[in-house]
């Protein structure tokens, strides 16, 4: 199943689970397979910027998205392949797509500046991963400092008929989905799909002002799935009301630096992952911030069942 423009609903990014002593485990993939399953993920995202993809040696990183790709039934699954250079992405795009990816996302380096630096950026991407691998643009200027105004994302996907997603994380943004759509009712930009990032943090109005669904991690992708639909059946007042009684557990989550540390925490927590260790570098947390996430997670269980842990 390649990935299209169609795509919506929920593609969780998923972490990489590793033992204490810093060896993936498989056990653990296995079983976030089952709970975004549960979850009614509509696809999952792998190797992304935090999913530790840069920790990973080649044949790791394939085994993987392998077993993503065997596990979650025939639902597509997006691998990031963002590189140094276009040699090491086009040897991973490819060997990722042979072993049944539905397509790659790509980031922008950090040194892009100019409009016509993201431009051609993206066109030799696509020239040396090859035009028939669907990709994502990654947009995510928070952490890459890449600034794509909705010009660009236009230019960018009109010039490359492979690009059928954005992953918007621009913050703030709701006004940047809103020009995207504004450009596809006057007939200048084709269809595109867009799924938003940032811990899911604005999700709430994103999917309000088009947004077509979450490509986020945060440790409940339960409640990802719930606000999607309950946005897409009109709902608006549920939407909100289950949002709001996560938004503080998604706060402390977003921190920069122990974000991932946070959310590794509560998916162990959880279940879902049997240890929350990070391959070095790597942030840990202090017995004081694991209290404090406990103490979000009792609270947030007065108002939703699901965080009693």
């Amino acid at each position: 199943m390649l990935l299209d423009a169609t795509a919506s609903g929920l593609f969780p990014i998923a972490p990489t689970p590793f033992t204490p002593d810093g060896r993936v485990d498989e056990s653990s993939i296995d079983t976030l397979i089952a709970r975004y399953l549960a979850a009614d993920a509509t696809g999952v995202t792998v190797l992304g910027l935090l999913g530790e993809a840069p920790k990973l040696e080649l044949e790791e990183a394939l085994a993987v998205t392998g077993r993503f790709i065997d596990g979650m039934a025939e639902l597509p699954v997006i691998v990031g392949v963002s590189a140094p250079g276009f040699a090491a992405m086009r040897v991973l795009a490819r060997a990722l797509m042979e072993r049944g990816a539905a397509g790659v996302m790509i980031a922008p380096p950090p040194s892009l500046r100019t409009d016509e630096q993201i431009v051609g950026y993206y066109r030799q991407a696509v020239e040396a991963i090859g035009s028939d691998i669907p990709f994502v643009i990654q947009d995510y200027p928070l952490t890459l400092t890449v600034q794509m105004t909705p010009r660009v994302i236009r230019q960018i996907v009109e010039e490359n008929a492979s690009c059928v997603m954005l992953k918007h994380e621009d913050w703030p943004g709701l006004e940047k989905i809103s020009t995207l759509r504004d450009f596809q009712k006057e007939g200048s930009l084709r269809p595109l799909s867009i799924l938003t990032g940032n811990g899911g943090l604005f999700l709430d109005f994103e999917m309000e002002r088009g947004a077509d669904g979450a490509m986020t991690g945060y440790a409940f992708p339960e409640m990802l799935s719930d606000v999607v639909r309950l946005q897409q059946a009109g709902e608006r007042d549920a939407a909100h009301d289950l949002f709001d009684a996560h938004l503080p557990l998604l706060r402390y989550e977003q921190q920069p630096g122990v974000g991932l540390a946070v959310r590794k925490y509560v998916l162990m927590r959880r279940g879902f992952i049997a240890c929350d260790a990070q391959r070095k570098p790597s942030a840990a947390l202090s017995a004081a911030a694991r209290a404090e996430v406990d103490y979000l997670l009792a609270r947030l269980a007065r108002r939703d069942e699901r965080a009693r842990v």
